[in-house]
């Protein structure tokens, strides 16, 4: 499949977040009607140049419904994977410590990072769900792709690095959840034809919107809420 790189027009999508708060806010009693959690400890992981802020809603949200969420706590997410993949493992350490294994929930580059924590720690969590999350490329099919050139990124030897890692396979249930109306990043570049544990939903959005579509938080709290895979978690001890 050809993904194309989204211009700079495909940045007027993003002007219908609007909208996605508005329709949020008209379906407040979707989120009313979301199963509850259990307490399970739950990872949220912000976007490229977002930090703890843009989550906090969502996390909220979470709460509200049960889960004990926190945010990375890492501050603004700069972008480099394989600098904050380390400080994101660490903080997976640390959630688990209780002896429960983890949700994460990571938007956009957040669900790299997340994925990618899950790939090389599946003994530490349960689930991922991602929103809107480049998982072919990184960021060469993004808006963001012209700011890691600047920073002298050779973005096709990083699709590469990518590809490669690939083959690790997830070995836990993942969630994509991705629009054909984001601006940010290109719907294609989410969708995972590696994995077999990975489900697609679609959903009509903006990128900046997923994090507070109603929609949205009701897919993320019925994934969350679903029974922890002891079969699984038995084979991994």
């Amino acid at each position: 499949m050809q993904i194309p790189i989204p211009s700079r027009w495909s940045l007027l999508n993003e002007s219908r977040v609007v909208w996605d708060v508005a329709q949020s806010v008209a379906r407040l009693p979707l989120l009313a009607m979301q199963p509850r959690g259990a307490g399970a400890p739950v990872l949220v992981l912000p976007g490229f140049g977002a930090s703890d802020a843009s989550t906090a809603p969502l996390r909220a949200f979470l709460r509200l419904l049960g889960h004990d969420a926190h945010g990375w706590e890492l501050g603004t997410n700069g972008g480099d994977v394989a600098a904050l993949l380390p400080r994101v493992i660490a903080q997976l350490e640390r959630r688990a410590a209780g002896g429960e294994r983890v949700r994460l929930v990571g938007w956009s580059l957040g669900g790299v990072l997340a994925r990618e924590a899950a790939r090389e720690r599946p003994e530490l969590v349960e689930r991922v769900v991602t929103l809107g999350s480049p998982v072919v490329g990184g960021p060469k099919y993004t808006a963001a792709g012209r700011t890691y050139q600047q920073r002298g990124v050779d973005l096709d030897a990083l699709e590469a690095t990518i590809a490669e890692r690939e083959r690790t396979p997830l070995r836990v249930p993942v969630t994509a959840i991705y629009s054909k109306r984001d601006g940010v990043v290109a719907w294609q570049a989410c969708i995972d034809r590696h994995n077999a544990q990975v489900e697609h939903i679609e959903v009509s959005s903006s990128h900046a919107g997923l994090g507070v579509h109603a929609e949205v938080y009701a897919l993320i709290a019925q994934r969350l809420a679903l029974p922890e895979d002891t079969e699984r978690r038995n084979s991994a001890e």
